[in-house]
């Protein structure tokens, strides 16, 4: 088979050998794989991630002298079984599938080890207890947002924003873009977006954000719902009008009032913001800006060291959580979202490649101005997205 490899940040189109399924495994044809933040990092950095990595406890992370077939977020259909399947799907079945493999009793990351190797080719091994068919004839473009989407999926779901209360997006690139898609799924009344470039601005639209913002020229923070609670002096003044609306009451135990605001989820909160720049200095500029109670889930993944002021973020209890990936009922749950209609993820798809156009793809993302996610069509020619 055809495979776009990277060695030391160079792609080259290589023959490989055809994938042999293992136990429990599915050999499947490519039929679309997008190319993801983590690729372009990873083609970048890998040395650097495979050290974050090895830090969080999986030390098989690809490094820059490897030589890796990336590419985890794909569609594909069934070709063949190995031995120990339940071989749920006829050949020719659409699927998609957590990238996740079980090689020598421990888990790979497809398209970021060197011992799973990725989408970016004819033909990837899957497993089997991971896959799952593509209803309703999706079509295998949108089958392969599913991965990406589920990523959005997931914060979105850890944010726990609720539908009266408004969402921030900072950063409009792809996992920006997705998490606007998935508020707006979710009921979530009001999303406002933020991002310094017009292309991006204009795709957070077509996204449906409610508002979309340009902060060289305004404040998201102005120009989304003005928050009940804007400072500390805000907090206080509602303490004590609500103290003196409850003291006259004879002899009502007024600290219940106050506990049962707190286990009903009535209690005073700022918006929720979903950084998803990923670039050092945007928390702390969060914290800086966002309302007291604000809960922050960072999304984008800074590869740098970064900080920000503790006491600032604890004088207006801002919360903050972070999110990386999703599980696989999540997944499951964004593949029949997309397959019902219910979320869109077609404005994000900005274009297609072939296995020879891999590097070209590469270099477009690199440009906001132009591209969103790239799809790579292994039977595609095109060389240019």
């Amino acid at each position: 088979m055809r495979a776009a490899v990277v060695t030391d940040t160079k792609f080259s189109v290589e023959r490989r050998p055809t994938p042999q399924p293992g136990r429990g495994q599915v050999l499947l044809n490519v039929l679309r794989c997008g190319i993801c933040g983590s690729d372009l990092h990873a083609r970048a950095h890998a040395d650097e991630m495979a050290d974050l990595a090895a830090a969080s406890g999986y030390d098989e992370f690809m490094r820059a002298e490897h030589s890796v077939v990336l590419g985890h977020e794909f569609s594909g259909e069934v070709v063949d079984y190995g031995p120990g399947c339940r071989k749920r799907w006829r050949p020719g079945t659409k699927v998609v599938a957590l990238p996740i493999l079980r090689e020598s009793g421990k888990p790979q990351l497809i398209g970021l080890s060197p011992a799973a190797p990725g989408a970016y080719a004819e033909q990837v091994v899957v497993q089997e207890s991971m896959t799952m068919p593509v209803p309703n004839g999706l079509s295998a473009e949108l089958a392969a947002f599913t991965e990406p989407m589920a990523v959005a999926w997931h914060a979105v779901r850890k944010g726990q924003v609720g539908k009266g209360r408004p969402a921030f997006v900072i950063g409009c690139g792809p996992i920006g873009l997705a998490v606007i898609s998935m508020l707006k799924a979710a009921g979530v009344r009001t999303v406002v977006a933020s991002d310094f470039s017009p292309r991006r601005r204009d795709l957070a639209a077509a996204c449906g954000a409610d508002v979309v913002v340009d902060p060289a020229v305004e404040s998201p923070w102005e120009a989304g719902p003005k928050p009940r609670i804007g400072g500390a002096t805000d907090l206080l003044t509602l303490a004590f009008d609500t103290m003196e609306q409850l003291r006259r009451i004879p002899n009502l135990p007024w600290w219940y009032v106050f506990r049962a605001a707190g286990a009903l989820g009535a209690a005073p909160t700022g918006p929720v913001i979903f950084e998803c720049v990923g670039v050092p200095g945007v928390i702390d500029q969060i914290i800086a800006a966002a309302p007291p109670s604000s809960r922050v889930v960072v999304v984008g993944v800074c590869m740098e060291t970064d900080r920000f002021h503790p006491a600032l973020a604890v004088n207006k209890e801002i919360e903050l959580r972070f999110a990386l990936g999703y599980d696989p009922g999540e997944f499951r749950d964004t593949l029949h979202m997309i397959a019902d209609g219910k979320v869109d993820p077609r404005p994000l798809l900005t274009g297609t490649v072939g296995l020879a156009g891999v590097a070209n793809a590469f270099d477009a993302l690199a440009n906001p101005e132009h591209h969103a996610k790239i799809l790579i069509d292994p039977g595609s020619g095109a060389l240019e997205p």
